[in-house]
This record gives C-alpha cells, sequence and structure tokens, in this order.
C-alpha cells in the first residue's frame, strides 16, 4: 500500500489522499487507534463504504466448541474468539435529506492522516451531494493512552458556497452486520450478534448500552456525551433501543459557518463485577473526559508521547521510506501494549479479528523484547497477566501428566484454545520463551522486586516442565522428545535445537533465581535436589549436530529427510499451509520461519561464530517465508555474519510487513510481531546489540543504504545513546552510572562525563551470499 499512489512517505506520520475501495480493508487496519484496552479500527465516520467494522476491547470474548471429527484425550474443548463490541465510532451526516457517503455525490478532495506524535488520526473530505450542495466534513478521532477507558471524536461541518440544512446522528450500535467468514484459516470465524441487550438509555447529549455475552458471561457497557457548538437554531435530541443509542443534532448552515461535535465514548466490562457496577464505570468515565475537554485531551496524548518518543524513536538516514515505516511499527507496538494491563497483548493487537484475537508466543518472543526496552511497564503487565493465568497453566500441565505448568499456545482468557496438537499444545518451547522475556526485563531494568514477586515462580514452573517432560537416555543426555519448535512445518519432532537451548537457559535461570530468592523457594516447595536436577538437565542438555554435513540440524534427523521440491512449486503455491497437507510438509526438509536461525540470536552464547555461519547459509536454502516472524530473526543472523544487503532486505520486509501487505491478510489486523521485528532487525541486526547474561554487547555495522543510525537504550537504570555511521559508533550515556559494555569484542566503560567513540573496522571474513528457495528472496531494497 504505501507504493499506493494515495500513499505519502513522511518520517512522523501516514498520510493517505484519495479512497480506493479496493484497499479500504487494509486501510482500515493501517489507520487503526487503539490504547491496549479499546481498538478501533480505522473505518470511515460514517461506517460506510466498509472493508471490516471494528470495535475491541482486550479480553471480550465469546466461546464456542471446538469441533472434533475424533475426539482425543486432552484436547481443549473450548475456544476463545475476539467479537465486534458496541461501535461508538459512528456519526452519520445528512446534508439537504442527502446522505454523507463518499460512494454517492461526488467527493472533491478526501484525505486520512494518522498523526504518530500527536497519536490522533485526522480526517478531511470536500463532497458535493447530488443536490449539488457542498461540505467540508472534518473529523478528528483519539483513543486516549492517559485516560484508559476514553475514545473521543471531534467531528465538524462547514457549509461551502450554499446554505445548507444538516442532520448529525452521532451512533452507538451493537450487533452491526459483519462481512461474511474468509477461507484463509488464519481469519477469526465470525459471531454473528454475539451481544445480548441488557439495559440501554439516553437522554439530552448522552446515550448508553448495556450488554452481556451469551457462553463467556461478560458484561459490557458503553456510553457517549456530547459538547456541541453550532449556530443557534441547532437542536438536539436523544434516544436508544438495546442495540442502538442516537443523539441527533440539527442545524442550519449559512456558507462559511460550522457545526462542531465533540464525542466523548467510554467503554468498559467485566467477567466478575456486576452490570450497575460496570455501568456505572463507564458513566463516571465518560463524565471524567468530558470535563478533561477535547483540548486537553489531544495536550495528555501528545505529552505521552513526547515522552514514549524520547525512549523509542530510532533515526534512520538514507531511506526515508524505512525511517517512517519504523516510526510507523513503533506506534502501533505501543498501542497494542501501552494500557493492555491485566490483559494479553494479541498477535493483531486490538486492529482486526485474525487469529481469533488470541495471543501466541509472539508477545514474548517478539514484541516483549521491545517493550521491555521502550514501554517496560507495559512489558511488565504482560507478564503478570501470565504469571495470573499460572493456575490454568498447571492444571493444563497436570491433565499431561506433566509437573509445573504448561502455558498454552494460543489463547485470551489463559485456558488453551489449539485444537491442532502438533502446531498447537507440542509447541512446547512457550515456555522457555516466557522464561526468557522474564530474564530479559529483569536484566534490563533490575526490577528487583519483579523478580521475586512473579519471576521466581514463572522460571520455576515453567522449569519443573521441562524436567519432567524430557529425560536422560542411555548415554546421560537430556533429551526432550516429540515437541515442535518455531518452524510450523516440522512438528512433533525430538531434540528441536531452539527448544533444548532455550529450555537449558531456562533450567539454569531458575535454579539460579531460587537460590538468590531461598524465601521464595521454600513458599514453591523447591528443595535443593530439585534445582540440582535442574542444573544437571541444562548441562547434559542435547544439542543435535549433523557431523557429515558441518551443522545443527533443526530437530534431531531433520538433515536426513528429503529436500522439499521447490522447482516444482509454482509460486501461487505459497503459504505452503494454504496449498499443501500438513504430513507432506512435515516429513521434508522445508522451514516455514526462522527456528534454527532463530536459536542462534536467542542463544547467541551457545554457537560458535563459525557454526553461525554454516547454519545460516544451509536453512537460508530451506526457508520460505510463509510467516511474518521470519524476515526479521533472518535480518539478525544476515548482519552477524556479514551479509548487510542481505540483512537490510529482510529488515525492510519486516518494518513493511502490513504497509505492503505482503502476508496478504492485513486486512485482517496488523502483525504486530513483525512490526516489532523491524526494531529487532535495527538494533540487533544492523546495531548488532546482544543482552544476553546480564551484558551489553553491540557489534554495528551499516549497509550502504543507511548513511546513520541513532537511538536510545535503558539499561539497568542508565540511559545509553547510541550514534552510528559507517565509520564509527558513538556511545553517549546520558544517565546513571558509569556502564561496562562491548563493541566489537572489545570492553567500554561509558561515563556521563563525555562520549566515547569507537571505529567500525571488524567484519566477518567474506563467505559467498547465501540463497534462498526459488521465488523466496526478499525484494532488493534500494532507496
Amino acid at each position: 500500500m504505501i507504493h499506493h499512489p494515495s500513499f505519502k512517505v513522511e518520517p512522523w506520520c501516514l498520510r493517505a489522499t484519495g479512497l480506493d475501495l479496493g484497499i479500504i480493508a487494509q486501510v482500515e487496519s493501517v489507520f487503526a487507534l487503539s490504547n491496549g484496552h479499546i481498538g478501533w479500527r480505522g473505518n470511515l465516520d460514517e461506517g460506510e463504504p466498509h472493508g471490516l467494522p471494528g470495535s475491541y476491547l482486550n479480553g471480550v470474548h465469546e466461546l464456542r466448541t471446538l469441533p472434533y471429527a475424533e475426539t482425543g484425550y486432552g484436547y481443549p474443548e473450548s475456544d476463545q474468539t475476539v467479537i465486534n463490541v458496541t461501535n461508538g465510532k459512528l456519526i452519520r451526516l445528512l446534508v439537504d435529506d442527502e446522505p454523507f457517503d463518499l460512494t454517492y455525490g461526488r467527493v472533491d478532495a478526501h484525505e486520512r492522516c494518522l498523526d504518530f506524535r500527536d497519536g490522533v488520526l485526522h480526517r478531511s473530505t470536500d463532497w458535493v451531494s447530488p443536490a449539488d450542495r457542498g461540505v467540508r466534513v472534518s473529523s478528528i478521532r483519539l483513543v486516549s493512552l492517559v485516560q484508559r477507558s476514553i475514545a473521543a471524536i471531534r467531528y465538524e461541518v462547514q457549509a461551502l458556497d450554499r446554505p445548507v440544512r444538516v442532520v448529525v446522528q452521532s451512533e452507538l450500535v451493537a450487533n452491526e452486520e459483519l462481512p461474511a467468514p474468509d477461507a484463509d484459516p488464519r481469519a477469526g470465524p465470525t459471531n454473528t450478534a454475539p451481544l445480548v441487550g441488557e439495559e440501554h438509555a439516553a437522554k439530552g447529549t448522552r446515550a448508553g448500552l448495556v450488554h452481556s455475552t451469551q457462553r463467556s458471561r461478560l458484561y459490557l457497557a458503553a456510553v457517549m456525551d456530547h459538547i456541541v457548538d453550532g449556530p443557534d437554531s441547532t437542536q438536539v435530541e436523544s434516544e436508544s433501543f438495546p442495540d442502538l443509542g442516537r443523539v441527533t443534532v440539527t442545524t442550519d448552515l449559512q456558507p462559511g459557518q460550522r457545526l462542531r461535535i465533540d464525542k466523548f465514548v467510554a467503554y468498559g466490562w467485566s467477567a466478575t463485577r456486576s452490570l450497575p457496577a460496570v455501568r456505572d464505570q463507564v458513566d463516571a468515565a465518560v463524565a471524567g473526559a468530558r470535563r478533561t475537554g477535547w483540548d486537553a485531551l489531544c495536550a495528555e496524548q501528545r505529552e505521552y508521547l513526547d515522552e514514549f518518543w524520547s525512549r523509542a524513536d530510532i533515526l534512520l538516514e538514507g531511506d526515508p521510506e524505512i525511517q517512517q515505516a519504523l516510526r510507523f511499527s513503533l506506534f502501533h507496538l505501543l498501542q497494542a501494549g501501552a494500557r493492555a494491563e491485566g490483559r494479553a497483548i494479541p498477535a493483531k493487537g486490538l486492529t482486526g479479528p485474525g487469529y481469533n484475537g488470541h495471543s501466541f508466543w509472539d508477545t514474548e518472543s517478539y514484541v516483549l523484547p521491545v517493550l521491555t526496552q521502550v514501554v517496560p511497564d507495559a512489558a511488565a503487565h504482560a507478564l503478570r497477566w501470565r504469571h495470573a493465568t499460572l493456575p490454568m497453566a498447571t492444571a493444563r500441565s497436570a491433565q499431561l501428566g506433566l509437573a509445573g505448568a504448561a502455558f498454552p499456545w494460543r489463547t485470551i482468557h489463559g485456558e488453551e484454545c489449539s485444537s491442532y496438537w502438533p502446531a498447537g499444545t507440542a509447541a512446547f518451547h512457550i515456555n522457555a520463551d516466557i522464561a526468557d522475556a522474564v530474564l530479559r526485563y529483569i536484566d534490563t531494568t533490575g526490577d528487583h522486586g519483579f523478580e521475586r514477586d512473579i519471576g521466581v515462580e514463572l522460571l520455576a514452573e515453567t522449569a519443573r516442565l521441562w524436567a519432567s517432560l524430557g529425560h536422560h537416555d542411555a548415554d546421560g543426555r537430556f533429551r526432550i522428545d516429540g515437541v515442535t519448535g518455531p518452524d510450523e512445518y516440522s512438528a512433533v519432532a525430538d531434540n528441536n535445537v531452539y527448544t533444548n537451548v532455550m529450555a537449558q537457559q531456562n533450567l539454569r535461570a531458575a535454579a539460579d533465581a531460587a537460590a538468590r530468592h531461598p524465601d521464595m523457594a521454600r513458599a514453591l516447595g523447591l528443595h535443593e535436589e530439585e534445582t540440582a536436577y535442574w542444573r544437571d538437565a541444562a548441562e547434559t542438555m542435547y544439542i543435535p549436530y549433523d557431523k557429515a554435513l558441518g551443522v545443527h540440524p533443526q530437530a534431531e534427523g531433520f538433515t536426513d529427510h528429503q529436500v522439499w521440491d521447490f522447482a516444482g512449486t509454482p509460486a501461487d503455491g505459497y503459504p505452503l499451509l494454504l496449498n499443501y497437507p500438513y504430513f507432506d510438509l512435515y516429513r521434508k526438509q522445508v522451514v516455514k520461519q526462522a527456528d534454527l536461525v532463530l536459536a542462534l540470536y536467542r542463544r547467541t552464547d551457545a554457537f560458535t561464530a563459525d557454526q553461525k555461519v554454516r547454519d545460516f547459509d544451509y536453512y537460508e536454502r530451506l526457508t520460505v517465508r510463509d510467516s511474518s516472524l521470519s524476515a526479521c530473526t533472518q535480518a539478525v543472523i544476515a548482519a552477524e555474519v556479514g551479509h548487510l544487503s542481505l540483512a537490510y532486505d529482510y529488515l525492510a520486509e519486516a518494518a513493511l510487513m502490513d504497509l505492503d501487505d505482503l502476508e496478504h491478510n492485513t486486512r485482517d489486523g496488523l502483525h504486530i510481531a513483525a512490526l516489532a521485528g523491524s526494531w529487532i532487525a535495527v538494533i540487533a541486526g544492523l546495531a548488532g546489540m546482544r543482552d544476553q547474561n546480564r551484558a551489553l554487547t553491540f557489534a554495528p555495522r551499516l549497509p550502504e543504504t543507511v548513511t546513520r543510525l541513532a537511538f536510545t537504550l535503558h539499561w539497568q537504570g542508565r540511559r545509553l545513546a547510541i550514534d552510528i555511521t559507517a565509520q564509527a559508533a558513538t556511545y553517549t550515556l546520558r544517565e546513571g552510572d558509569p556502564l561496562h559494555i562491548t563493541h566489537h569484542d572489545h570492553t567500554l566503560v561509558v561515563t556521563t562525563d563525555h562520549p566515547i567513540t569507537q571505529p567500525i573496522t571488524d567484519s566477518p571474513p567474506p563467505t559467498p551470499t547465501p540463497t534462498q528457495p526459488p521465488g523466496r528472496a526478499p525484494t532488493r531494497r534500494r532507496a
């Protein structure tokens, strides 16, 4: 889409001029607003035309029975599906009885702009009705990052060259009609009329609706209030029905006159509180927002974002398109997690219903490493949510005959929702991914209270899972058999390398944490014998290696499999999961997404430099990137082993995943982990940053396209600015105690006294550029 003539490349916003109905659903996703609690897709104010209406509350879902042709012990019984809640975005307009509709009449100008610094969506339209009455309609939409329950719209109508009579209908609508479900399995099912009306009311400028869900037994409420500024003739009426609340504003405008309406919408829901409590909560929230007023809401939003960008911004010179994409990615990443307090971060955020609204391992492996740096409170809340679901995870583990906790592959509330065992329950590596996120958060923030209260238990219960899932073989090696790694084209394999090295880290870290917090260890029933077994399992962990090929097999025996017939696979055969049976994929050497290569990054200390070179080359030839999660990881290792141009190609793929709709499903919502991956590809890839084992190291190298890269990192209470050119890197400690870092294997001590500049001279020995499967190479990036 970024190459569509409607879109402009600008450093601090995403702007579209014109309206192309062929990409309307994708545009609704990229223009979505959220704060992690409320999500509004970027639908037009008047609601139509639309691709996919969408208003979401994080955690609000409905249940459905999972269908099985044959049942089996341990199969999850119920699915959780995100639902479209009450739509508070709608503002319909009639001009002399003609509906304002962009497919009707004449559109002389239309523009929308998502402003990354102000955190608002601007919209402006010049429209002439079939009766030749012209108006200028403008709106500014906001989902507050400060007042968690509030979204708001400023809506203005101006008469142009003739007097007009205008009627504005501001609405709350529940149980909207949705498009037919998509055949793509990555899209979520459609819930028809999921909300049951409980209460409705309207008075003056205010209207509200209260609903419940039938099976998940949730109460949710939405209420709206307005401030109306118009000519003296302006009249206001309100009415309500079970699924509709409406405030109608009527006036006459002379040429040049305006009608302005500030609309404040509050949302709330609960699984435990009473209906009156939820209703009163939103009544209070909207009263507070109305008192704050539109201008102050916008000022709060800008102040919040000023602080965010002071921590998060990445300056990349030499490629304006990627610069814009990086800020787009960071803005949406913030929106996904900023106020998700007590809830999961879904794979699509709150931008669409894709993947049923579920949270996966994406959160811990891709999103939290970034949030830990730029919004650490949001990362802590996400991990506290995982901790809150421990009772469900331990119950699931017991059902499987295992100890500790077995966290779900996909979920909203905390229970396992994946009905396909090989790509769900068998992907036990999510336990180690959660442990890895815990360690990264503690190492980065130095939050020792979090380690004691949350971290120790999460590390211990995930370690207990590995100790019971694995076993020592006759040679004394600790094996973890029958699991699925990150690559979903290889399932239920023995000794997946990624799983084993991440479990190894998990076991060691859990034993160390128990030793640092003996009181918590006692409370958890941990004894020295158990933690000693964890250390022994970690020490003897089996890491398969193919000596004949000189590479690590993705899992034991993987390199013995037949190689997929890439030459015989047509271009329209991708993604393979939509065109070939899984059983065929499982028994061939073909990789959906970085798996072994992800291990090279996440456990950089477990592999030699030479092994990384050979492993990366081998798996490049097999990886088809049918997942949005792959490109950023391939960018990181490509940069580390010296293939900078290839690394930049992969960075661009991650950064433009949704702006270019590369997976052809942006219509269902944004790929939040891929957007986080653009940060990873820049910071861990081009800047070569690693934050493992309580150390901070850098190995920066820039591709020819990039002339300068500058960003800020936060580490144990310090604020470190890094400024990289092709020739040198400058490290400036903005605040905090002296910091030991490593630059290309040279140890430095950075203080607030003065910056340290180091030359960039080291580079890996040149090796042939690896090849990808036919037709699956990333697009070559040129500025």
